[in-house]
């Protein structure tokens, strides 16, 4: 982390520090770390290359985003939802 925040410092781009585990500051980051822990890191077994897992991620995202039913969203995927706003 220090190392982390050195180079940020460098560059002169803020870095905010969260505690962990704490949904009331950054709901969204954490809904989706959990999500994530729980439906894609279990099952992968590709290459445990950044680059592999990267890949993997990109296609778990867009299967999250376009085929996934949210229960919060009405059973509505991520994108169905943005669509029915767009078109109110």
């Amino acid at each position: 982390m220090a190392e982390f925040e050195s180079e940020c410092a460098k560059l002169n781009i803020p870095v905010y520090v969260l505690p962990p585990k704490r949904p009331q500051y950054n709901g969204c980051v954490e809904c989706a770390n959990g999500t994530s822990r729980g439906e894609f890191y279990p099952f992968y077994q590709g290459a445990l290359t950044i680059a592999a897992i990267n890949k993997a991620l990109k296609q778990y995202l867009q299967f999250y985003n376009d085929y996934r039913p949210h229960q919060s969203l009405d059973l509505l995927t991520p994108n169905e939802y943005v669509q029915q706003l767009k078109a109110a």
